[in-house]
């Protein structure tokens, strides 16, 4: 069923995606690349791939990509950026509200889940999303968030006040029992980002890598 907030959403996200020239190498996040290099190749799900860096940095190296995305334009795109490249055997894109519904993996599940600045400002209820995608792990596979820990001078939010949940918090709001999952990594490392215009800043990631353990 959707709703009056999911239909809203959808709209601002295709046209945010509609308003931008199509990307033709779009560039991994560096936290995925610093996370996933040493990993052997598997089975992949992205959420909020967008303009499909990340999707296409892993299909390169091996691994079979489910990229999920609320836009259908973004969708669209990287299914032709993929196909282009020689990649659509190894890259299935997909929309989805992920409050409404979540994209199924292969027989077992997915080695690795990858969910970048996965942030909205509009309605989403987060914590459930990466509990479901905790739950969609394989024994072994890994969870990856990585989210904003500072406020850009090019973000959407400028809120002074504005709350950054650390990777623990995060953590704590999924609620995963520590039987079954394992923190590996909860850090709060700083990096100089580029931003659409061009500038420059220095920005914190919040990373938190969960680990399927049974």
């Amino acid at each position: 069923m959707n709703t009056p907030d999911a239909t809203d959403a959808r709209t601002s996200w295709d046209g945010i995606y509609a308003a931008r020239t199509a990307a033709t190498d779009p560039r991994p996040n560096v936290r995925l690349t610093e996370t996933v290099s040493d990993l052997p190749p598997g089975d992949a799900l992205e959420l909020g791939c967008g303009e499909g860096g990340d999707t296409l940095w892993l299909a390169r190296r091996g691994w079979r990509v489910t990229a999920v995305d609320l836009s259908a334009v973004a969708v669209e795109r990287l299914t032709t950026l993929a196909r282009s490249l020689g990649l659509g055997d190894r890259v299935t894109a997909e929309q989805h509200d992920l409050d409404a519904s979540f994209p199924k993996g292969p027989d077992g599940g997915f080695d690795l889940v990858t969910a970048h600045y996965l942030h909205t400002p509009h309605e989403l209820d987060r914590a459930a999303v990466l509990r479901r995608a905790a739950h969609a792990l394989r024994p072994g596979g890994r969870l990856l968030v990585v989210d904003h820990g500072s406020t850009a001078p090019w973000s959407w939010n400028q809120d002074p006040d504005a709350h950054y949940p650390g990777p623990q918090e995060v953590a704590d709001g999924i609620a995963l029992d520590p039987a079954v999952w394992t923190v590996e990594r909860a850090a709060s490392p700083r990096r100089t980002a580029t931003g659409p215009d061009g500038t420059t800043a220095e920005v914190t990631d919040h990373v938190l890598v969960v680990r399927r353990t049974a």
